[in-house]
This record gives structure tokens, sequence and C-alpha cells, in this order.
């Protein structure tokens, strides 16, 4: 089964950014005042925002496309895991970028991806605070949504004398560090979420390495933005990142504008 073939992309999209768009504002209604968090097992933070737009999204999903199962990171969580066997599958991360969102600086976003044999091929990444989407799908191209209307992005040339790192502004740790010294790395910029992904789809940096823990939710819509805007995604030993992993964990990985990997 092939989602893209059964649901033409620009509809699809167009009902995509408009689910992420009612979840967005769902974390707003919750997003500069107080707001009451836990923790998970993982010790990660959830807030009433992360659950509120994943029901959103769950219900739409849904009804958009009821054949197609989906992970959805607070459903996890939970222990509400739907089979995905052998076919294509939604990765939903309602509140990416939690600890952003409870600092208030608005990098935090809505992710939606659809992954079909092992790759993502589909995504939309909504930054709520900042009133900006990042989307693509396969054979469509990769677009940013802001304020000022719509645009196609992609990938800018690297200059490998002048190269941009992007790297976690939460989650930054010493591997990170000695990876942007060892490479030679002129200028690193600092952001949340899968923000990073999309600083690079866009042209505004060339890489982004991440060795911490990720999980599969965290990464496929900005991934798919990035690689239908001409970059790819690949783990520490050179291989492609995949999707449907057990446990959904990913391991370390590289992400890539117009740069070959060093």
């Amino acid at each position: 089964m092939s989602v893209l073939a059964d649901h033409p992309p620009a509809p699809l999209l167009a009902a995509l950014l408009a689910i992420a768009e009612r979840a967005a504002a769902a974390t707003l209604r919750f997003y500069g005042g107080e707001t009451e968090t836990r923790y998970k097992a993982d010790s990660s933070p959830v807030t009433a925002a992360d659950e509120a737009a994943e029901a959103i999204i769950l219900e739409e999903l849904r009804r958009l496309t009821p054949e197609v199962p989906v992970i959805a990171e607070e459903a996890v969580a939970a222990g509400r895991i739907p089979e995905i066997g052998g076919g294509p599958f939604w990765l939903v991360d309602p509140l990416d970028g939690t600890k952003e969102f409870l600092s208030g600086n608005g990098e935090f976003t809505v992710n939606i991806g659809l992954v079909e044999e092992g790759r993502p091929i589909l995504g939309i990444v909504r930054a709520p605070a900042l009133e900006t989407s990042w989307y693509a799908a396969a054979g469509r191209g990769a677009f940013r949504r802001d304020r000022g209307g719509e645009r196609p992005i992609e990938v800018r040339p690297a200059d490998p004398a002048r190269l941009v790192a992007v790297a976690s502004r939460s989650h930054r740790d010493a591997e990170t560090d000695a990876w942007l010294r060892r490479h030679r790395i002129a200028e690193t910029v600092a952001a949340g979420s899968s923000l990073k992904f999309c600083v690079i789809a866009e042209g505004r940096a060339d890489v982004y390495p991440r060795f911490g823990p990720t999980m599969e939710w965290d990464t496929a819509a900005g991934h798919a933005v990035l690689a239908i805007a001409g970059g790819r995604v690949v783990t520490v030993e050179g291989g492609p990142l995949v999707y449907g992993k057990p446990s959904f964990r990913n391991p370390g990985f590289v992400a890539y504008g117009g740069l070959d990997p060093f």
C-alpha cells in the first residue's frame, strides 16, 4: 500500500497542515503560563499541551487515513502501540521540544511524519509560537509557510571553509562538541526541537550532528523535509537512518544539507 498513491499529495498536505495548525493552537493555550508538568519513565517532561495536541492529531489522522497505523509519543508512553507490520505508518510528536516550551523561547514544534518502506516520505513541522510551517512530500517538493506567504525551500551548496552547524539547544553533549571541533566547523548555531532539520532544509546551515538519544517520532517529519529539500540523514556508521526499528529508538546520526559526509 502506498499512502501517496491512494491520497494525492496536494490534498493530503493541505489536510495535514490544517491538522498541525489545530494541534499547534491547542499547545498555545498552555504556553507562557503555569502548566502542570509530569515526568515519564525516561525522565522526559510531558504537559497538558502535549496531550491536547496529540488527541487532535490522532483523531484527525484516524479519520483521514483509517487504514494507516499511528505511532504517537504519548500513546506509546502509555503502552498503546499499534502493529505496523511492513506497511506505511505515521509518526507523531505532538510537542517536540517540551523544554523549549517550558522555557518560553518558542523553539518547539508539532511533528507529523509518514514512513513507507523504512523511510520518511512526507513531513509536517509546525512551530506554533513562530506561526511557521515547513512541509514536504516525495514528488511534491519542500516548502516553508509563514505570515509572509509560502515558498519552496532547498538546501544550499556547502562551502567547506565556512561550514555552519546547528546543534541542540537543550541536549548538546561532549561528543557533539568533539565532533564539531574535529570537522572544523566555522560557526555553530543553537536551535530546539525538529527546527534543526528545517534550518538546514531552507539553506541556513549545513550540518546537524546528534549523538544523544532520540526517538523516531522526534526526527521523522524533519527528516522528510530535509531529504525532500535535497539533504540526507545518515547514522554515525554512514548508513541511512531508517524507521520502524524495534522500540522506535534512533542511533546517533548526522543530518547534512548540500554537503557530502566527511
